[in-house]
């Protein structure tokens, strides 16, 4: 299977797809953190110059949620002001129109609840061998409900208590390795 893993730099999806044997490529206007290995392509490009619905048949897709999280809330009026929300809401729904069969969007709990739909899913770290909270909304097309794989003790919210840093933004952002994990060995045998 051809997986499309766009507005990912970490390479963790993409990594996670290529050692179950398929052709797995991540996307991201920044370079990849995890240099490719066989199997693994990464394009620093905009997700859309690289799809093409005939190449692909699986795109994971993390769009940026920075004007979209109902944790920036205080901020919503002065980010729908400006177009900054709106613009957000529009590569979402581009995302969510791609033709595609099989279609994965996630994001954190955010206003595509309402602006959109409610997701299909809302999945925890814990549910998949880390013991941290991060609620992460799974909007899917083609794929079934990820079914935890790893359920473990410990509920820390380390990721909403990060101090302030020049990276913090990026290590909120990973997709945690049991998840991706997860998303290989369930929905990479479809």
């Amino acid at each position: 299977m051809k997986v499309l893993v766009a507005c990912e730099y970490s390479g963790t999806v993409r990594r996670a797809f290529a050692k179950m044997g398929h052709e797995a490529a991540s996307c991201d206007l920044l370079d990849t953190d995890l240099p490719c290995e066989e199997n693994e392509t990464h394009y620093q490009a905009d997700m859309f110059d690289v799809f093409n619905s005939d190449t692909w048949d699986m795109v994971i897709a993390h769009p940026p949620c920075t004007h979209l999280s109902v944790s920036g809330a205080r901020h919503f009026a002065a980010k729908r002001a400006d177009g900054r929300q709106q613009a957000a809401i529009d590569f979402f729904m581009r995302i969510a129109a791609l033709p595609v069969k099989h279609l994965a969007i996630e994001n954190p709990v955010c206003i595509m609840s309402t602006q959109w739909r409610k997701p299909d899913q809302v999945i925890q770290p814990w549910q998949f061998g880390h013991g941290e909270t991060k609620a992460t909304c799974l909007w899917l097309k083609g794929l079934p409900l990820l079914t935890p794989s790893n359920i473990v003790d410990g509920r820390e919210n380390r990721i909403h208590r990060m101090p302030p840093s020049p990276n913090r933004w990026k290590e909120r952002s990973k997709t945690f390795a049991g998840i991706a994990s997860a998303m290989a060995q369930q929905w990479g045998r479809i």
